[in-house]
């Protein structure tokens, strides 16, 4: 099948942008059309207006200052995996991008495309929810900003409103210092071009990376395609704070992935399958963090 009949339009600014998406009906944003086009052309969305960003350059960057590392919604997954700025601060950013599909996918999808997206299987949306960060929004009002964790509402669905844009990411670095801290992104997925059947993302921050056994001060978990909207796990974080990792706070993790987990079925995966993945992925990826925080975990996330 083809798309429905549209109007194109190649906005060069976020302003620009917003105003006309606000002006027009049934306008709908494009970034590096790697998902929409395709649910255009089954027909299954019609809009009747394409706002396409991909010449709005203020929207490609990637910044770190004093305090926070900003990453601009256009930026591609190919940028992000390839940022050493991200890899230095926030590793887990670059390892969620560079296992996303293949090269062309990469070389064109953007990390505002995915957000908007919200699959519960996207790889950044559990990224963003593990690391706490804040997603900024733009729209005819002005910006406004709003937590990761608030930001995915339900299966597929957001709280953005009309004529607002995704403008970037951000995540605080107080949190991550890289001398202390170790992150993981783990994923099981049946081949590079398909959806993982559940992903893991996890940060691990340690008092003293020369000691005996470290202890744990800050732990981050979330999960992708475990439920309706990426899952943060704060039960399974506390079993690990305030004391080394152990094969028990291990098998607590385990236990508190599986509890809080609630996955659809899939052709290839039931229930209780992914259930099972949902648990050793889950300490999988504390434990390489907590091994990347000390220094004997292997190299960047």
């Amino acid at each position: 099948m083809k798309p429905a009949q549209f109007q194109y339009h190649r906005p060069t600014s976020a302003a620009e942008a917003v105003e006309l998406a606000a002006e027009l009906e049934e306008a709908e944003f494009m970034a590096g059309n790697q998902s929409l086009g395709i649910v255009m052309s089954n027909r299954l969305a019609t809009p009747a207006n394409i706002v396409d960003l991909s010449r709005v350059d203020e929207l490609d960057f990637v910044e770190v200052d004093e305090d926070t590392v900003r990453v601009g919604a256009l930026t591609t997954h190919r940028s992000i995996s390839q940022s050493d700025a991200l890899a230095e601060h926030v590793p887990m950013l670059p390892a969620a991008a560079e296992q996303i599909a293949g090269p062309s996918v990469r070389n064109r999808g953007t990390l505002g495309g995915s957000l908007g997206e919200a699959d519960p299987a996207g790889n950044y949306p559990a990224a963003l929810v593990a690391l706490d960060g804040d997603i900024t929004l733009r729209g005819p009002d002005g910006t406004r900003t709003t937590s990761a964790r608030d930001f995915f509402i339900a299966y597929m669905f957001t709280d953005m409103t009309e004529a607002e844009l995704i403008e970037s990411v951000s995540v605080p670095r107080e949190p991550f210092p890289p001398d202390r801290t170790g992150m993981a992104f783990d994923e099981l997925k049946r081949a590079a071009q398909t959806w993982p059947t559940i992903s893991a993302g996890a940060s691990v921050r340690v008092d003293d990376p020369d000691a005996d056994e470290p202890t744990i001060e800050d732990a981050r978990l979330a999960l992708a395609n475990a439920a309706d909207v990426p899952l943060h796990v704060p039960d399974a974080e506390a079993a690990v704070e305030g004391e080394p990792l152990s094969e028990a706070t291990l098998d607590e993790v385990g236990a508190a992935a599986r509890e809080a987990a609630d996955p659809s079925e899939e052709m290839h995966a039931d229930r209780e399958f992914k259930l099972d993945v949902a648990a050793e992925y889950s300490r999988r990826a504390l434990e390489t963090a907590y091994g990347r925080a000390c220094g004997t975990g292997g190299g960047a996330a």
